[in-house]
């Protein structure tokens, strides 16, 4: 039996997925990346806003049409549950985030006797699966590692806990066994990933065990580099600071998603309120050369036009290297759904808008000062005509820029070279490869 799948939603749902695919081929099933030639299609969802549930069922009812025997795992039917099901009966079974460990029993029942069934965790608490080995579905010169799951925060916008469970770690020493393994499937870029990377080991060391942890990673032959995202403001320790200024093989870049400016709209998220230009000039005082970027929410509920300039001021001073700015989407189950003054989606469009327009003229005059300058970047492949993709220590996979560069040699996917930068746009690079 052919069994094909389809993932929507953030690099945390890819290694879930993987972790899938992975515990399917131990188990003697035929993986196929051709869903059309499978007869079971898994749907991993994302839950995290409206657009991304829609885009998720979209992908469910084709699959339904199309008379595939469909499994859908993930935040939607962790979220819906019963409704989903409701909803469209054709389901052939349904897992929820914490229950990776019965997708193949699930499996198993279709194969027999088409039996629906459904493994859903009233709460869930996420065991990542040791001893499978996941199915990467892209292999390339990076790969993502996770470190935990689970959140302990209760952000005003966001449904995440109340879908993932508290905050649970790996052991040091399992995260860097896979970390091996990847590395002798020759990946050069290890990316670490949790709802809170910087949360990592309090749960199970009694204290930040991110430090620690690089510290280990920093140990692996041919490893080139290591990448951490999603780190909390107020856990952006010196120790942790310290750890990504001295560790050669961690790139100088720091993730942290700050959400707002003002102190009161701060507040009302159940965000840290604490100075964050401060936070700012420290990361860059302690970590030279260092490129910080962040996420920002405009118009959650209340937000003045005083409150959203605070924001404008903010970005304008702080001149972030990297910047994502996303419109409040109300969802149920958040402590901000039934909050007062909801904006019309027209002023928080506008407000976005404004915001992005500021953060992409800085980011042209960052990238102006790398023109002349030889930075590493990393080897991703090449365009259709022959332009090697590259991108610098100060670029993540996928949600920034890259570096299109030209060489009279080889150059293969993974490996560090030298680049002379000759010209440079909003978000991207141009340049050499030098011999």
């Amino acid at each position: 039996m052919k069994i094909s799948l389809i993932n929507h939603g953030c690099a945390k749902n890819l290694v879930d997925a993987e972790l899938m695919l992975g515990a399917l081929a131990k188990a003697g099933y035929n993986i196929t990346l051709d869903d059309t030639e499978a007869e079971i299609v898994i749907v991993n969802t994302c839950s995290f806003i409206h657009d991304a549930e829609k885009e998720s069922v979209q992908s469910i009812l084709e699959m339904v049409d199309s008379g595939k025997k469909v499994i859908v795992t993930g935040c939607l039917p962790q979220k819906h549950k019963e409704e989903l099901k409701e909803a469209i009966p054709e389901l052939s079974g349904m897992i929820g985030t914490a229950d990776i460990d019965k997708l193949v029993e699930i499996v198993k029942g279709i194969e027999r006797n088409n039996e629906y069934k459904c493994a859903i965790s009233e709460k869930p608490e996420y065991i990542y699966p040791e001893d499978i080995e996941r199915q990467q579905i892209t292999m390339g010169a990076s790969s993502y590692l996770k470190i935990g799951e689970g959140c302990n925060y209760r952000c005003g916008y966001c449904v995440i806990p109340k879908l993932r469970g508290k905050y649970i770690s790996r052991p040091i020493e399992n995260i860097v066994k896979e970390a091996n393994a990847l590395v002798k499937k020759g990946v050069t870029e290890i990316i670490l990933i949790a709802q809170d990377t910087s949360s990592y080991g309090i749960d199970l060391y009694g204290k930040q065990g991110l430090p620690k942890l690089l510290e280990e990673l920093n140990k692996i032959e041919n490893l080139s580099w290591i990448r951490i995202m999603y780190a909390y403001p107020s856990q952006m320790t010196d120790e942790l600071i310290d750890a990504i200024a001295k560790l050669d093989k961690v790139v100088k870049y720091v993730d942290i998603p700050l959400q707002h400016s003002h102190p009161r709209v701060l507040e009302s998220m159940r965000r840290p309120v604490m100075d964050y230009k401060e936070l700012i000039n420290k990361l860059r005082d302690k970590i030279p050369g260092v490129s910080i970027r962040t996420s920002l929410v405009v118009g959650y509920p209340g937000e003045t036009e005083e409150e959203f300039e605070h924001l404008y001021n903010f970005v304008k001073e702080v001149r972030f290297d990297r910047m994502g700015a996303f419109e409040y989407s109300k969802e149920k189950d958040t402590y901000s759904y039934s909050l007062k003054g909801h904006l019309p989606a027209k002023v928080k469009k506008q407000r976005r808008n404004r915001l992005m327009e500021l953060q992409q003229q800085i980011s042209l005059e960052n990238n102006e000062k790398y023109i002349d300058k030889t930075i590493p970047c990393i080897v991703e492949g090449y365009t259709d005509d022959g332009v090697i993709i590259m991108r610098s220590e100060h670029d993540a996979p996928e949600i920034d820029g890259v570096v299109y560069a030209t060489c009279e040699r080889q150059v293969v996917p993974g490996d560090i070279e030298n680049v002379l930068i000759n010209r440079a746009d909003e978000y991207d690079l141009f340049g050499k490869i030098l011999d």
